[in-house]
């Protein structure tokens, strides 16, 4: 047993913990949860908790259903919002199969392969997210609580006590926030987090939006972090800050050029931008999120790059153009609904994948692309991010690096799962449809 396994027990017996939640998630980004008193957290460690995989959206069929959940000691952290004694805790799990080998479908596991990738080539992968969502009256009530817009300062007294509960339970859990403050869109907050690498940031944004959905419960309203509730309004956004570290060095920086890009990060962001229509799927893996994705509300619909222009896909942030850390590139087609473990896997394929293939990087979008016409943007070679589901999903199918990056059983189950959440789409008659045809057609 490893000290940090030796410090959970020993906090589990000395802060009265009496369960502990062995957390793991499914292949489309859904929480699990497995709680075990204190005194089977020692087995938990030694020889992990056996569970059933074939009900697990996305991991084994029937006949090969056996799994074992394995705590990550590292992640122990009190649910702060479990008042009261016993306590309880959590653990993020990785999932084996039962004769000791990591399983190729737990999207954590998914998320390490690509990780080792990026150490194998000297590379320590950082994120950022920025992620947004609502607070509305309940979950079969999407009425906003204020009319509120972008940094706006709103009475309202729920609202107040409710960025101040979730910071407090996050920060309390090991989670550090950057900043809050209300968006753009009607009862939209954004609660950024300070970046941190990809795993334990993955895990972070799980317990994240669990936190999030805790605190408004308790506030009786209900978070949501649909892509697109409300039309007419801007959508919650995950703009994602990505950059790799050589060491305690920012590989993506360098003081002698123009942007402060090194040939590094530009060939991973070029990577970006080749392969973006083929990881669309899994950054944005709704018929949701689509409708978030049209021209119009500042969302990334066209494949381009820029240092200020929130038109493209990609920015390059300059806050701190002389800060070496802090040189990094923006991501900004994620929504806050997908499975982070599964997009940040993509988003690093297709970096180092430009990387390792001498990726150029084509001339900067200095213009509002929104504003361009099509021809334009023709001829600027500029192209767009699929506009349906099922634009995203026949792009994917055909993607080497995503299968790749992946791997088969994830990129099967994915892809058939999403196919099917389409077909029940499309088969919908919707109230715009009625309100539109029956009473003329």
């Amino acid at each position: 047993m490893d000290r940090q396994q030796q410090y959970v027990l020993r906090t589990v017996d000395e802060r009265d913990i009496g369960f502990v939640r062995l957390w793991f998630t499914d292949v489309l980004g859904s929480l699990k949860s497995v709680a075990v008193t204190e005194s089977e957290v020692e087995g938990a460690f030694a020889e992990g908790i056996g569970f059933d995989g074939s009900a697990v959206d996305g991991f084994a069929r029937v006949q090969e259903s056996d799994m074992l959940a394995r705590p990550d000691a590292s992640t122990f952290q009190v649910l702060p919002w479990k008042e009261g004694s016993p306590g309880v805790a959590r653990m993020f799990c990785d999932i084996y199969r039962p004769e000791g080998e990591p399983f190729a479908a737990d999207p954590r596991q998914v998320l390490k392969r690509n990780l080792s990738k990026a150490s194998q080539m000297g590379f320590t992968f950082y994120v950022h997210p920025e992620i947004e969502f609502f607070l509305f009256k309940g979950a079969d009530d999407p009425t906003p609580l204020d009319r509120g817009g972008y940094f706006d300062l709103t009475p309202n007294e729920i609202q107040s006590d409710f960025r101040r509960q979730a910071i407090t339970m996050l920060e309390k859990m090991g989670i550090s926030v950057e900043y809050s403050h209300h968006e753009v869109a009607p009862s939209q907050h954004e609660i950024d987090l300070r970046y941190a690498d990809a795993l334990t940031m993955a895990d972070n944004i799980m317990t994240y939006r669990h936190v999030i959905k805790q605190t408004a419960m308790r506030l009786g309203v209900h978070a949501s972090f649909m892509p697109k509730p409300l039309t007419g309004e801007w959508g919650s956004a995950m703009h994602t800050h990505l950059s790799l570290f050589d060491g305690d060095s920012n590989a993506f920086y360098d003081p002698d050029d123009p942007y402060r890009l090194s040939e590094t990060a530009k060939h991973f962001t070029a990577g970006l931008l080749r392969h973006a229509r083929e990881i669309t799927a899994v950054t944005c893996q709704w018929v949701n999120s689509y409708k978030r994705l049209v021209p119009g509300y500042e969302a990334p619909v066209f494949i381009s790059w820029g240092r200020h222009n929130r038109s493209s896909l990609i920015r390059i942030p300059q806050y701190k153009p002389t800060k070496a850390a802090s040189t990094r590139v923006e991501y900004r087609a994620p929504d806050p609904a997908c499975n982070p473990y599964l997009a940040f896997s993509v988003l690093l394929a297709a970096g180092l994948k430009g990387i390792e293939e001498g990726y150029e990087l084509p001339p900067e979008a200095e213009d509002n692309i929104y504003e361009m016409t099509e021809a334009e943007r023709r001829a600027a070679g500029i192209t767009s991010l699929p506009a349906s589901l099922d634009q995203a999903l026949s792009v994917m199918e055909e993607s080497e690096l995503v299968a790749e990056a992946l791997g088969e059983h994830v990129f099967d189950y994915f892809l058939r799962n999403k196919w099917q959440e389409w077909e029940e789409y499309r088969s919908q008659v919707t109230p715009f449809e009625l309100e539109r045809y029956l009473p003329t057609l």
